[in-house]
């Protein structure tokens, strides 16, 4: 893999993560049409580059993660479920990496997002702050982002479409989704790199580094205009995209 691929793998990361839609599902999809084999080093770059994305959230929340105590304790209890079954499972997750559960997943997944805006009111979405998440919600979001284990599912689209079931409104189930990714992949991240290090050569940092900076920038814009968005408008064109993609995904890997 070139300097000039990472890149493009970068900015892929940075503007999917976020967004309800996979961002794995792309890398996989974005990877492919470049001829980029899924070897145990790609899958680990595919993991480590999200880092970068997740320093963006850092970044961008900085004022309210280094101050807010009581939203690192509901952050750590939501991430429990996902530390713990990531930690028992890594293997089988490793080989769900597959085309074909991705698409599965992505069809699935903007099903269920059509479906819970059919039915959304704002009127019954009382958490309307992340001041208003009471610890057994955010527990909850939690075991929504472990289903996100299997690849497609999308950690967003999963603890976002928790948020929305347990009565957040739209900007904060969007936002809690987006902070909660910092310990969940800061604790991916090393974890896989731990496990596959020595598998790297030298040329392998230099990509993760430019992935890693890429996806930073790509990241900081997306996740500025995704709550944009959201103030606005629903989830159902991510619903629909989230479709056509997996359909997409079908044609090219049948």
């Amino acid at each position: 893999m070139s300097v000039f691929e990472s890149i493009i793998l970068g900015i892929v990361e940075g503007l999917t993560e976020f967004l309800p839609v996979s961002s794995t599902g792309h890398l996989i999809l974005v990877s492919h049409l470049m001829g980029i084999e899924q070897t145990e080093v790609h899958k680990t770059f595919e993991v480590v580059i999200q880092l970068g994305s997740i320093l963006a959230v850092v970044f961008l929340y900085r004022d309210r993660l280094f101050k807010d105590f009581q939203l690192w304790k509901k952050l750590v209890i939501a991430f429990i479920p996902t530390g713990i079954l990531g930690f028992i499972l890594y293997k089988i997750i490793k080989s769900l990496f597959s085309p074909y559960v991705v698409a599965f997943m992505l069809i699935l997944g903007g099903i269920v997002f059509l479906i819970v805006e059919k039915f959304y009111r704002r009127e019954e979405h009382p958490v309307k702050s992340l001041d208003d998440i009471p610890y057994w919600k955010a527990f909850m979001v939690g075991v929504f982002q472990s289903l996100a284990m299997i690849p497609g599912t999308s950690r967003s689209g999963a603890t976002i479409i928790g948020g929305l079931l347990l009565g957040f409104d739209r900007k904060t189930a969007a936002e809690f989704s987006f902070l909660l990714a910092v310990p969940t992949m800061f604790a991916a991240t090393f974890y896989d790199v731990y496990k596959n290090y020595h598998h790297f050569q030298i040329d392998s940092w230099i990509n993760l580094t430019a992935g890693f900076i890429t996806a930073f920038i790509f990241a900081v814009v997306a996740v500025k205009t995704f709550i944009g968005f959201i103030k606005r408008f629903s989830f159902v064109p991510f619903g629909i995209y989230r479709i056509i993609l997996g359909v997409v995904f079908l044609l090219f890997f049948i």
